[in-house]
């Protein structure tokens, strides 16, 4: 590790301690948030195509490491889950209870 960087050794004690006492103080929606200002900040000076070719390279050392069929297994496993339905986004939320409220006013 360079002698210039501050804190404890990424992944040792002390630093897995600094961080409980973070959530601790900050609770874990901390993370969320900063982790959600770090990507817009990426956004903003790499632009949103930064995500689609990092994805892609990533897919693609997947692909070389595991193999092709890697895909196949994995699902195969997601379906059997039965976990196919997608996240609900904000929007479908808010446009549900604006809905359910409107029925209960009329």
């Amino acid at each position: 590790m360079a002698a210039n960087k501050r804190g404890p050794e990424p992944g040792s004690d002390k630093a897995k301690h600094g961080g409980q006492a973070v959530r601790e103080k900050y609770g874990p929606e901390f993370y969320s948030r900063i982790g959600k200002k770090g990507g817009e900040a990426v956004k903003q000076k790499l632009g949103s195509n930064f995500y689609a070719e990092i994805g892609k390279k990533g897919g693609e050392s997947t692909k070389r490491q595991q193999g092709p069929e890697f895909y196949s297994r994995i699902g195969k496993k997601g379906g059997e889950r039965g976990r196919g339905t997608p996240k609900q986004q904000a929007s479908d939320v808010a446009w549900r209870q604006r809905q359910d409220g409107a029925s209960k006013k009329g």
